[in-house]
């Protein structure tokens, strides 16, 4: 699956089973959008910044963790991002291997409808 819909991911992915995992799953990024000290991973409180975030950043706040990687530490996600259009959001992964200086979060797909098809679901 990775492969066809996320080229650059390079890590194996599990996605979240139910709402509790996914509440669980994204406490990390609300734990590094309090980080000040965390850019690496390109994560904020869209309610906090000077300027509208945009990508490659992750607002934590209209962000929702759907898939983590498998391996504990490998720090890869795909989310549910909010910015774009809160009945259909956009699917965003994040990238590690472009550029291993700073994670970017990039489109995996513009929409979770046009996500669901490209699976086959």
């Amino acid at each position: 699956m990775e492969t066809k819909v996320i080229p650059w991911f390079e890590d194996p992915l599990a996605f979240v089973r139910n709402p509790e995992q996914m509440t669980f799953a994204s406490q990390s990024v609300d734990m590094l959008a309090d980080d000040p000290h965390s850019t690496y991973f390109s994560v904020a409180r869209g309610s906090r910044a000077a300027i509208p975030l945009e990508l490659p950043w992750l607002d934590a706040e209209q962000a929702v963790l759907i898939a983590i990687t498998r391996n504990p530490g490998d720090d890869g996600a795909l989310a549910l991002d909010y910015r774009s259009d809160p009945s259909d959001p956009r699917i965003v992964g994040s990238d590690f291997w472009a550029d291993p200086s700073m994670c970017r979060w990039r489109v995996v797909a513009p929409t979770f409808s046009d996500f669901v098809t490209v699976l086959g679901l």
